[in-house]
């Protein structure tokens, strides 16, 4: 069977707009400060409630907490991705920064397990609780999450310029921690005036829920990504048909599509392409649409003469357009 096998690892498409960075004229230190000043304020809040010995508290510190972890491990993963390749890692790193959001979503659902367990058995008899430093320590909160959003977002000095996704999405996540930082003002108000006691455990109850609900989506893409699933805004079977579509080629088998990274997504396929020809060129430009059209940056493509596969393909998937004989 007659083989031409030809393989280029892409080196197109790594063109990326800059994220986070000096582009709005903040760098790292709006996430730095926002990120210190997060976790000053979760320790003050969990320490003040456990002292207290309250779940409203503790609750909207887990959800604090939560952002501090998020960014911390985010920051930690991207500087292990820097790292080099080595003849062990090959890839180098880059896995890192899908490994990391996997890791701080199943922190923050054992959290918000515990947290709602402990909730759901304090409904019975709840505890008194001081309402008047739930109410403060709280508002703080509400302060604190505004003034890094105000941070993040430039200290109002680029408005005008539009924010990066990355930017964007922490900064709606702050305005959130604000909301529930609210939520917590107002049972403890409630539990003042009315001496509704049990609004402290079913605050806790409700910030539980909304931490998980809101994890969950986090840990299923963190997982699919760890498993190195289809990244969720490439359709595989355009893919397929794009490359089926190509000149001279007549089928391609064991097409693969998997994130290396946050932001980069590699291809393998075997290209059957019988005429030869101008393949190097043909791979260079094949590799830079794939770049252009799909955002996947390092595509890896073998041509062969023949019907390479002529019993099942291990490895290939079972069904779908991409696997063509």
């Amino acid at each position: 069977m007659a083989h031409a096998p030809s393989d280029d690892h892409a080196g197109h498409g790594h063109a990326h707009p800059a994220t986070g960075g000096r582009a709005h004229g903040t760098g790292t230190g709006g996430y730095a400060m926002a990120m210190l000043v997060n976790l000053g304020y979760t320790a003050l809040e969990a320490g003040y409630g456990l002292h207290i010995n309250s779940l409203t508290l503790l609750s909207d510190a887990l959800h604090n907490l939560g952002d501090v972890l998020g960014l911390g491990l985010a920051w930690a993963a991207a500087a292990m991705a820097r790292r080099r390749p080595t003849a062990h890692h090959t890839y180098g790193w880059r896995k890192s920064t899908l490994l990391a959001p996997l890791a701080n979503a199943l922190v923050l659902m054992a959290f918000s397990g515990g947290l709602a367990w402990e909730a759901i058995g304090r409904f019975s008899a709840p505890p008194s609780i001081p309402a008047v430093p739930v109410m403060v320590v709280a508002a703080i909160g509400i302060v604190v999450n505004l003034g890094a959003g105000w941070l993040l977002h430039g200290g109002g000095r680029h408005a005008h310029e539009g924010q990066d996704l990355n930017r964007r999405g922490a900064i709606l996540h702050l305005m959130a921690d604000a909301a529930v930082s609210l939520a917590a003002v107002m049972a403890g108000a409630g539990m003042w005036w009315l001496g509704w006691a049990w609004l402290d455990p079913a605050t806790a109850l409700l910030v539980g829920v909304m931490i998980a609900a809101g994890t969950y989506g986090l840990l299923r893409e963190s997982f699919s990504a760890a498993m190195d699933a289809v990244p969720r805004h490439i359709d595989q079977g355009a893919v397929a048909a794009f490359l089926s579509g190509q000149p001279g080629v007549s089928a391609i088998h064991h097409l693969h599509i998997w994130p290396l990274g946050a932001g980069e997504v590699a291809l393998t396929a075997h290209l059957v392409r019988p005429e030869p020809g101008d393949d190097d060129a043909f791979i260079d430009a094949t590799a830079l649409a794939l770049s252009e059209q799909f955002g996947i940056s390092h595509a890896t493509l073998q041509l062969e003469r023949g019907q390479a596969c002529t019993q099942p393909c291990h490895g290939a998937p079972t069904a779908g357009p991409a696997h063509h004989h």
